[in-house]
């Protein structure tokens, strides 16, 4: 590991400072690209323009025609948090805005596999649907929306994914990533693409005189001349939620839809499902952070996709029914519990394979994959984000596929480094070895791919030979990017408060600090995690390094982050480690947590 401090733009943090900004906040936004207070208006009227998203003037006409003639509409889900907020929008809003027969369908993981097939497309015309529209999904569903079209539907693809060599003949695609498509911000989440759909539809529908011009409160029914316009807004607590857990890269479109979200929710503004994960996760609304949504209420949805039905997260997002809420959350939170355990186990089984791969003295290869028979295909993505973590490669791990008639294939999940494009990565393995990957897709840092058992090996290295070919030394060195020293005026509460309340995440990473600290003391906690206590800049300070065991010495670099830790009623600054380094050598800890 290699603990750096970002450069800061002295004009940008000046001119932040300038308009108002905090002296530190200043110094933040401006390491992270932040030019002056415009950059930072968070308002709905600056957000990307709909009509500038392709695809979402025809996707209103389709939608608007199909609500006038009271079509049947299914929505087809993705069964992560992404699209199970995305569908829950979709049903909400569609359903304010006058559509009165609206279902869904989300795959199983295991049973049907990802996305819009032709046998998901058979079972929504079985349902009687005449539009079926895809959320999170579908671009890359060629067959699949060839079969819905053969049955008589009508297909919208609403999706965010990479598009591959071809895309599906969909009545209507809307994808901001499409080859045509010039929207400003090509990391928006699934759940913002359908959001920024509805916003699309109302428009249409307002134009062809549905509505009066001011809003009103959300109401259903089919639209008639003069019915008070339907407020959309309420819907970006679900945008947000699912914008943080998709991971994507939060641009300044992206930190927009968030910071609405969150200002919702603190006001008390938030479906019941929402309200209900906020409990059972232990959480507060009105201090709601981005925190909440991407280790919180995230994991609890997408638990219910990896090892059970999704149904019960869409449900819960969904229902307007408070009792039914709570029950699902509580649901959801058990899931979630089982699914950590399932977790630890694979992740020591694997972790277990990983290390047989390479020996103590050794660094890791380029890229690792991992395989056993026993391990949960709906967990593999998470273990093997840990093994990820834990050696700093490109890493994939495997499980043996329980659909039926699958025996002899295997589901995968790949999570990627800084600079090595695992998407394009699998494309090259497809390439040079035809037919060892059956199917594909993903994004830069995140991708799944199918293929038979029986060429694992063959997988595993043609994998490691593209890493090899395009990561170097300096790639495969694990970087810390910190926000340098922390002045000794700014180890406040308030100031903790003031930061976790702002808009962080992929892309725009939360505050880390790093310098040389004095340890006075240390011991383990449950034999797992170390507890601190340093001297920052002669003042006291506990600190708590989780998942680390390794003893520091007297004197250290450290790479924290702030948080605000509550003993007996009373709240005090406390630094979260994320590495070490050594200030005389260089040498670096944290990279075997």
């Amino acid at each position: 590991m290699k603990i750096s401090a970002r450069e800061v733009p002295p004009r940008s943090a000046w001119a932040l400072e300038q308009a108002g900004v905090h002296p530190l906040l200043a110094r933040l936004f401006a390491a992270r690209g932040v030019n002056g207070q415009d950059d930072l208006d968070d308002t709905l009227a600056r957000l990307l323009p709909p009509d500038t998203l392709r695809g979402t003037r025809e996707a209103a006409v389709l939608l608007a025609d199909a609500v006038a003639a009271d079509r049947r509409i299914c929505i087809v889900a993705d069964y992560d948090c992404d699209g199970a907020t995305a569908c829950a929008v979709a049903l909400r809003g569609l359903r304010r805005l006058g559509a009165r027969q609206v279902t869904y369908l989300v795959p199983d993981r295991v049973v049907d596999g990802y996305g819009l097939t032709p046998s998901i497309a058979r079972r929504v015309a079985e349902r009687g649907a005449d539009l079926l529209v895809t959320v999170d999904n579908g671009i890359a569903s060629v067959d699949g929306v060839a079969a819905a079209q053969a049955l008589g539907l009508s297909v919208l693809v609403t999706d965010h994914h990479l598009p591959g060599p071809e895309l599906p003949a969909a009545d209507v695609l809307v994808n901001p990533n499409h080859p045509d498509c010039g929207f400003g911000s090509k990391c928006i989440a699934g759940v913002g693409v359908m959001f920024y759909v509805l916003l699309a539809l109302r428009a249409e529908l307002r134009a062809r005189g549905a509505f009066d011009a001011a809003p009103a409160a959300p109401a259903g029914g089919t639209p008639v001349a003069g019915r008070p316009q339907p407020r959309l807004d309420d819907l970006l607590p679900l945008v947000a939620l699912g914008t943080v857990a998709d991971v994507v890269r939060l641009d300044a479109n992206n930190r927009r839809l968030v910071a609405q979200g969150l200002r919702r929710i603190r006001a008390g503004v938030l479906p019941p499902g929402l309200a209900a994960l906020f409990r059972v996760a232990g959480r507060t609304p009105a201090a709601a952070t981005t925190f909440d949504f991407g280790f919180a209420l995230g994991p609890r949805i997408n638990a219910a996709g990896r090892l059970a039905d999704m149904t019960l997260g869409i449900e819960c997002l969904s229902t307007d029914d408070a009792a039914r809420a709570e029950e699902l959350a509580r649901m959801l939170d058990e899931i979630n519990r089982e699914r950590r355990g399932i977790e630890g186990e694979m992740r020591e089984q694997a972790l277990l394979v990983a290390e047989r791969m390479f020996a103590d003295d050794q660094a890791p290869p380029a890229a690792i994959t991992v395989f056993d028979p026993e391990f949960h295909e709906g967990v593999v993505g998470i273990v093997a984000s840990r093994i990820k973590d834990r050696y700093h490669r490109p890493t994939f791990v495997f499980a043996a596929s329980g659909a039926e008639g699958k025996s002899g294939e295997l589901k995968g999940s790949g999570r990627s480094i800084a600079g090595f494009h695992m998407r394009d990565a699998l494309d090259l393995v497809a390439k040079r070895h035809p037919g060892v990957l059956l199917r594909f897709g993903g994004h830069a840092m995140a991708a799944g791919c199918t293929l038979a058992r029986d060429r694992l090996g063959e997988f595993q290295s043609a994998f490691a030979q593209v890493a090899a070919e395009w990561l170097d030394a300096a790639t495969l060195t694990r970087r810390l990017e910190t926000d340098g020293p922390l002045a000794p005026e700014y180890l406040r509460i308030d100031l903790v408060d003031t930061l976790q309340r702002e808009v962080w995440g992929q892309g725009f990473a939360p505050p880390t600090f790093s310098e040389e600290v004095e340890v006075l003391s240390q011991r383990l906690l449950g034999e797992k995690h170390l507890a601190l206590k340093l001297r920052h800049q002669g003042r006291p300070v506990d600190g708590i390094w989780f998942g680390h065991t390794e003893p520091l010495p007297p004197r250290v670099v450290l790479a924290y982050r702030l948080e605000a830790d509550e003993w007996q009623g009373v709240r005090r600054v406390r630094f979260m480690i994320e590495g070490a380094e050594l200030p005389a050598t260089g040498t670096t800890q944290g990279h075997k947590r």
